[in-house]
């Protein structure tokens, strides 16, 4: 990893072969992210994250999420329309963004979802300028940071995935995928959800890649109920 260029096939050939002992360390040790970011740098790879959840959950994260959301987007926004009271005032400032752009749809679906279930995406989806993104990464645990360009504040400069307070991946194309991502290294570290957005993370795992536990609580089977309402 501390080439210049990497032989990308060499890699995974040589994380395929060290899964078992990284799997053991990670679990039973319970290393900081950052010292696994020291031992194990190739793991905070796009391609190594999905390779990792791959091998944990048989069952390839990225396409699997992204057919999903693509499929559900529809009826989640016409859900998150029809809420009234103080989420449904939260949701309208989200609706403001809506577009025909998939990259934009699916944005205000991953963060209004946290607000039909009750949780709190404000702490888990930030934005700041360039010139503040220290100050911005103090105040974030974990979490999507989208920073951007006080020249054009309408175009991302970069997303960024925070972890215990430190960025651990950026250059992320959009936030879908700095979710995705996400989401991957949850599993790859063995980590807990983030309590912020906690039911959301729990409705994708479950209802939307089909994985672990199907007992949801009420919230989350109503938006389930609805979904699959033919």
């Amino acid at each position: 990893m501390k080439k210049k260029q990497h032989n990308g096939l060499l890699m995974a050939n040589l994380m395929d072969q060290t899964f078992s002992l990284r799997r053991q360390e990670i679990v039973k040790k319970e290393p900081a992210v950052q010292d696994i970011v020291e031992r194990w740098p190739a793991l905070f790879t796009e391609g190594e994250v999905f390779a990792e959840f791959s091998r944990i959950a048989t069952k390839h994260l990225e396409s699997s999420f992204f057919e999903s959301l693509d499929k559900h987007t529809p009826r989640i926004i016409e859900l998150l329309q029809s809420k009234k009271g103080a989420a449904g005032l939260k949701i309208q400032e989200l609706m403001a963004n809506l577009s025909s752009d998939v990259t934009a749809r699916c944005s205000v679906v991953l963060k209004g979802l946290p607000i039909v279930f009750g949780d709190d995406p404000n702490k888990f989806y930030k934005t700041c300028f360039e010139t503040t993104k220290d100050e911005a990464i103090d105040n974030v645990t974990v979490g999507v940071l989208t920073i951007l360009s006080e020249d054009d504040p309408e175009q991302p400069v970069s997303t960024a995935i925070v972890l215990e307070g430190g960025i651990v991946m950026d250059k992320i194309r959009d936030l879908p995928q700095a979710f995705c991502l996400i989401f991957g290294l949850t599993y790859a570290l063995n980590l807990d959800y983030p309590k912020c957005v906690g039911n959301k993370f729990k409705f994708i795992q479950s209802v939307m890649l089909g994985l672990g536990n199907k007992a949801l609580p009420p919230k989350l089977l109503t938006v389930k109920n609805m979904l699959f309402d033919e």
